[in-house]
């Protein structure tokens, strides 16, 4: 066909689009140059009347139907040949002759019985079919042997009539889309397109029960036709007024906005958008008047019908939405796509993004949105996972850079998935539900596995777009995919393992301990995509994790790294009823030092080797410290022993990972030394560390390069030791006050012996009231009011004279432990000889080198509460380093006389001395230096001398004024101490 302007008697060529009735048909040209769909023409087959279809209201002529059924079998979508043979103007009609190959189609209509023939009138003789002498010939045969709508049955005339429900003739007020959805849904259901309304939205008779529906294509929505000017359409269309595919606010309209939608036409109209008439066309020429399946996926809240349309192409069924993106005339629409099957979801937005990638037709002007996501290529490595951040973030080891380089570890974010966020303690943000899940799954799965790494993209995050970041600048993440090389039995749960091996990410979607990342369109996402929405849709549809309705399991976890110092003593005794505890290494703080979660104890706890200590931060080799234990123990599962805690609530023990003492990897590795001074007897395994290090000494490892057998390495936690201090294992059993206490030697045998001979003793009764007259300087027994025991004792004071009743009071000094205290003569026994001659176990100490204020000067009490809290407890030992003996004391007269010890106090396992962390609290300051100092004690003033100053730069306890003045005592004569 050439142009719709042809002339009468000219032979064109055409597409039959749409039969609308027994003797009219829609035929659209075979080419054309404009843009926008062919040229079409209506032609009424000339001479002809077929029975008239139900119009609105009203019912079917008898054989209607089936008249246009066969024109419509006999010629939708063929090539003919036609030509107009007259036109009647009063109706605006044009009548032809219309050729199916070498048959004349209005001859195969009458020849069937389908439509009758009219005679030209006598004035009209013009207004005929050429063939109309031919055709009455014809008639009068399909009469004679009842063909078509001449049938001579009985009661066919009345049965060829539809029984049309009230949809098909314009009521569908009262139509049950809800009730049609719930009994079909999911079922292909036959019908015939009776109109294409746009590109996704057409107007269908359900067979066999003729419900005239309107159905929009599930997933996506046509360029909108506009608003015309209301018209008298000439097929058949029910009273539904509807809105374009895609929008779920529209729905139908009532009486009120359809009045004010007429009026409105009448003056204004809309035009259409870009490619709606191409995309109409395309819907047309596919499913018009042809024989459809629909397969309904969903009901509007506007009780529009929702579904899949698909038509054949020969012996190939096709999916009408499908084509329709793929050709570029409709986008693609989330609202309804979620009623579709995820597969189909899938297929419809992956054609969409490659339209737009090509800029097909309705995309042609595309311009991507901007993406803060960059592609990563060829960034495939292979590395043991260190650690697990979240569920959906690791940290791994690059095999391929050497170890302990700060480029080793590398931050993997998982592609295309997110996980609950563990939240952040410091902001007081609490776990999200499965969080804890999902981090313990990928720890249990992966921590200390080698994996295989493909690298995607990096995305570039900015706070505020969802992400937590801990600064205000914008940073950088890289997201990967994560393989197990060799899958195991237990993931049978995930679909065929690509061909790395078990992809980390699937693993965690399918468990619902995450979900998949919606990316928008051009966003670089995970190279297997499709296995992780699949992944997500088998936990959707298994109600697993939070794909379920059930809450998280409930949580509290005390974490005594954040609490006091008094708080962590408290939990010691239930840590010590068990020798080994099951623990978790959360976080390596230091060489040394670590977080770890106990799950019986529901505690976190942070946790030291005791007996074993790396250079401090800042030091060398702390950082490679820290990346060994990293790699050997962060987020193991371990078993520790623990032994005491110290001031800070540190807990001190030994840690086993598998068989292995964990101190041992860093003593072996020469990154760390053993400090035992105060005796290794109390730790376990000590002679598997001291081979360690004796072996990273022979070797001049690390911290030993520059070893020379015999000499001692400075510690610069504290002060200086050389081999001609004298060092003694200690407990303190009494604080006076002014930096001054009473030790007690551990493991001294002396201490048994007395200890066995006053528990052999068989006290007898009071001694009789005058019998026994103690004086001042004996030995005796006597009763200390706190626990009742008997023990040795100096009187100090008492009565003058002879005892007179046995309520009077003795002021008696116990020798063995420092107490003095006041107890009535009934509490005193004589001794025998042999126990009273040994001498007394207490002995006399004070901190060496500093000058503590006295509990009557300002910060005293504090000083001796400090000293009283760090120092007294069940059996807390130290290590006392003898700097100077002072024998000025004389004899011992009673409580703070005889020889007194200067002593470096340090506690078992404690990073720094008792005296340097009273300096640290201001609650002490360093005596006045002299002039010329022995080398030793300078280095030792020197190493003391940082502590001060931190406690002065912070003005705390007696600082907070500033810098005191010196006192008039500094300038006192020193006493000279004594040899010993």
């Amino acid at each position: 066909m050439a142009t719709v302007a042809a002339t009468e008697n000219q032979w064109l060529k055409g597409r039959v689009k749409a039969v609308t009735s027994g003797d009219c048909l829609v035929i659209t040209a075979l080419t054309h140059t404009r843009s926008g769909p062919p040229p079409e023409k209506t032609i009424t087959l000339s001479s002809l009347m077929a029975p008239k279809l139900a119009r609105r209201g009203g019912i079917d002529e008898a054989f209607a139907w089936e008249s246009r059924e066969f024109l419509r079998k006999l010629c939708i979508g063929k090539e003919v040949a036609f030509k107009v043979d007259y036109k009647v103007e009063a109706i605006g009609r044009e009548f032809g002759s219309v050729y199916l190959g070498n048959e004349n189609v209005a001859k195969l209509v009458v020849q069937n019985g389908w439509a009758k023939v009219r005679a030209p009138g006598q004035q009209n003789q013009d207004k005929a079919s050429p063939y109309i002498s031919e055709l009455l010939v014809i008639e009068e045969q399909a009469q004679q042997e009842g063909l078509g709508r001449w049938s001579k049955v009985p009661g066919a005339s009345e049965a060829s009539i539809r029984n049309l429900p009230p949809s098909a003739v314009g009521d569908s007020g009262n139509f049950d889309a809800m009730g049609l959805l719930a009994a079909s849904k999911g079922k292909p259901m036959e019908g015939l397109v009776e109109q294409v309304r746009d590109g996704s939205t057409i107007r269908v008779y359900l067979l066999p029960e003729f419900q005239f529906v309107q159905v929009f294509v599930a997933g996506l929505q046509a360029p909108s036709m506009g608003r015309r000017q209301s018209t008298q359409e000439a097929v058949v269309e029910p009273d539904v007024t509807a809105t374009p595919n895609g929008d779920a606010s529209a729905g139908p309209l009532t009486s009120a906005q359809r009045l004010a939608a007429s009026a409105a036409s009448s003056s204004v109209e809309v035009s259409s958008d870009p490619f709606a008439l191409e995309a109409k066309y395309f819907t047309e020429i596919r499913v018009l008047n042809r024989d459809v399946r629909i397969v309904l996926e969903g009901v509007d809240k506007f009780n529009n019908l929702i579904g899949s349309v698909y038509y054949s192409e020969g012996e190939t069924v096709k999916d009408l939405g499908l084509e329709l993106i793929e050709n570029g005339l409709a986008k693609y629409v989330e609202w309804s796509a979620n009623m579709l099957e995820e597969e189909a979801k899938k297929k419809l937005k992956a054609v969409e993004l490659q339209c737009k990638k090509n800029r097909v037709k309705m995309w042609a002007n595309y311009v991507p949105p901007a993406s803060n996501s960059k592609a990563i290529h060829d960034q495939n490595f292979t590395g043991k996972v260190v650690e697990v951040v979240s569920g959906d973030c690791l940290v791994v080891a690059d095999d391929a850079i050497p170890f302990g380089s700060p480029m080793a570890e590398r931050r993997v974010c998982l592609s295309s998935i997110r996980s609950p966020k563990m939240g952040n303690p410091r902001r007081e943000e609490k776990p999200a539900p499965y969080a804890r899940e999902a981090k313990e799954f990928l720890r249990q799965k992966l921590i200390g596995k080698q994996v295989i790494v493909q690298m995607e993209y990096s995305r570039k995050v900015i706070p505020g777009d969802g992400v937590a970041t801990s600064g205000a600048a914008e940073r950088v993440m890289d997201f990967g995919s994560v393989f197990i090389p060799s899958p195991t039995k237990a993931d049978t749960d995930v679909a065929a393992a690509p061909t790395p091996g078990v992809n980390i990410a699937e693993l965690i979607i399918s468990r619902g301990l995450g979900n998949v990342v919606r990316h928008r369109d051009f966003e670089e996402r995970s190279n297997h995509y499709d296995a992780l929405l699949a992944a997500e849709a088998r936990a959707i549809a298994g109600k697993k994790g939070i794909q379920s309705a059930k809450d998280s399991p409930a949580m509290h976890i005390t974490d005594l790294t954040v609490a006091s110092a008094k708080k962590a003593k408290d939990f010691l005794p239930s840590l010590h009823r068990s020798r080994r505890i099951s623990a978790v290494v959360e976080y390596v703080l230091s060489g040394h030092r670590f977080k770890l979660y106990i799950p019986k104890e529901t505690c976190s706890i942070a946790f030291a080797f005791s007996g074993v200590r790396c250079p401090g931060r800042g030091e060398p080799y702390s950082e490679e410290a820290i990346a060994l234990m990293r790699r050997k123990i962060m987020q193991r599962d371990v078993e520790i022993e623990v032994e005491t805690v110290d001031r800070t609530g540190t807990f001190l023990g030994s840690m086993w990972e598998g068989k292995t003492n964990a101190g041992t990897y860093l003593l072996e590795a020469g990154l760390a030394k053993m400090q035992t001074g105060f005796g290794a007897d109390r730790i376990p395994e000590a002679h598997i560390l001291e081979l360690s290090e004796r072996s990273a000494k022979n070797q001049k490892l690390k911290i030993w390069e520059n070893y020379v057998e015999g000499e001692e390495v400075v510690n610069g936690n504290s002060t200086v030791e050389t081999r001609q201090k004298e060092t003694l294992k200690v407990v303190v059993t009494e604080v006076l006050g002014g930096g001054r206490f009473y030790v007690q030697s551990v493991g001294d045998q002396k201490v048994a012996s007395i200890q066995n001979q006053l528990a052999s003793l068989s006290l007898k009764d009071a001694p009789i009231v005058g019998s026994f007259n103690p004086r001042k300087g004996d030995i005796v027994l006597a009763q200390f009011s706190l626990d009742n025991s008997w023990n040795r004792a100096m009187i100090v004071n008492g009565p003058r004279g002879a005892v007179q009743s046995p309520d009077e009071k003795f002021e008696v000094f116990y020798i063995d432990y420092g107490n003095q205290e006041t107890v009535p003569y009934s509490a005193i026994r004589p001794v025998d000889p042999s126990v009273s001659s040994a001498p007394g176990l207490a002995q006399l100490c004070r901190l060496a080198y500093m000058k503590v204020p006295s509990l009557e000067e300002d910060f005293g009490p504090e000083a001796g509460e400090y000293l009283h809290t760090v120092t007294l407890g069940s059996g807390k030992e130290f290590k006392a380093v003898v700097e100077e003996r002072d024998t000025s004391g004389g004899k011992v007269k009673g409580q703070g006389t005889g020889t007194e010890l200067a002593v470096t106090l340090i506690a078992v396992d404690d990073e720094i001395s008792v005296n340097a962390a009273m300096l640290q609290e201001g609650i002490a300051r360093i005596e006045k230096r002299r002039k010329w100092e022995p080398k030793d004690k300078k280095a030792t003033l020197d190493a003391l001398e940082k502590y001060q100053d931190e406690a002065r730069k912070s003005r705390s306890g007696i600082w907070q004024y500033g810098d005191i003045q010196s006192d008039d005592e500094d300038s006192v004569p020193v006493r000279k101490p004594g040899r010993g």
